[in-house]
């Protein structure tokens, strides 16, 4: 049997110091000249597509089709610029890497993305710390309001790229908030939460977890929480 571990990328994977909100930010600024158009809007776990509807609505802006396109065109031009900055808060979250690399070499797993990034600003993310490459495809947060719906696009997805047809039980979501732990839920997959984002280990047990860690940093404990059998 083949498991599906399917990742989040902000504050799973990786931490990108906010270049995110600070290239969206700038997008805003750019096309409709409001200054820190993000403040107040919430962010984690939510997808870009939703963001981008939240903060024009805050700000009572449009948010039609062809604007939501020129937002998200001004946002992948920024977000280069803004993932360069130097930060301390920016890097590969413990564990991460070889993680990835023992996922890969493994016959009886296969790995994806299920994450609120726009396609192309996952992989901008995901190319500047050379982890792109582990992830053949994935659901996205282009055109999907709702998180929740994210499940069914990756199995779609990643049946369409060659891999495995899997039922809910074979799927295991990897995230770092609540709200990646609710598509587990309401998708019937099993979902490891890690505190290496915006949330403690209490808070993500009582989203209803199945397996709660602090990181992704003992190997041996993640394939036990994914579910895989030790070799």
């Amino acid at each position: 049997m083949t498991r599906l571990i399917l990742f989040d990328i902000d504050g799973t994977l990786v931490l990108t110091a906010d270049a995110g909100r600070r290239a969206l930010s700038r997008a805003f600024e750019e096309l409709f000249a409001v200054a820190d158009a993000l403040d107040g809007v919430p962010i984690a776990g939510r997808t870009d597509c939703s963001i981008v509807a939240n903060v024009a609505a805050t700000h009572s802006l449009p948010s039609d089709v062809q604007t939501v396109e020129r937002l998200r065109a001004a946002y992948l031009r920024y977000l280069p610029m803004e993932i360069d900055e130097p930060s301390p808060r920016k890097g590969v979250m413990p564990g991460v890497r070889s993680l990835l690399e023992t996922l890969s070499k493994r016959d009886d797993a296969y790995v994806a993305l299920l994450t609120g990034n726009f396609e192309e600003g996952a992989r901008v993310k995901l190319e500047y710390f050379d982890l792109w490459r582990y992830f053949r495809c994935g659901a996205f947060g282009d055109n999907a309001p709702e998180r929740n719906g994210l499940l069914t696009r990756a199995l779609a997805r990643v049946r369409a790229c060659g891999g495995p047809a899997v039922d809910p039980g074979e799927v295991v979501i990897v995230g770092d908030t609540p709200l990646d732990v609710a598509v587990a839920i309401a998708g019937g997959t099993r979902s490891v939460a890690v505190a290496t984002g915006g949330y403690d280990m209490k808070t993500l047990r009582a989203s209803g977890a199945d397996v709660v860690l602090n990181d992704l940093s003992d190997g041996a404990a993640v394939l036990d929480a994914m579910g895989f059998e030790r070799t």
